[in-house]
């Protein structure tokens, strides 16, 4: 019983620690679900769903296309001519 007490003190910033990351992961996730459904990449949408990387591909994929705009309002730019 004193190895399992002393075991629960030595861990007890791991919980704030996970509870922290999986935060992250999933503020960074979200973005990238969001930016990626409305440029219409399914292949990125499907590769942030399944890898867990703790955000870093959402990271990647916001960084990778900051500059190009929406496919979306292209479009609506172009019909209001």
């Amino acid at each position: 019983m004193e190895n399992f007490q002393h075991m629960a003190s030595t861990f007890a910033w791991f919980i704030p620690l996970i509870v922290i990351c999986a935060l992250w992961d999933g503020i960074w996730k979200l973005i990238g679900f969001w930016k990626a459904a409305r440029n219409n990449h399914l292949a990125w949408f499907i590769c942030i769903a399944i890898f867990n990387t703790l955000g870093i591909l959402p990271l990647i994929y916001i960084v990778l296309n900051k500059d190009k705009p929406l496919k979306n309002k292209t479009k609506q730019i172009t019909n209001e001519k």
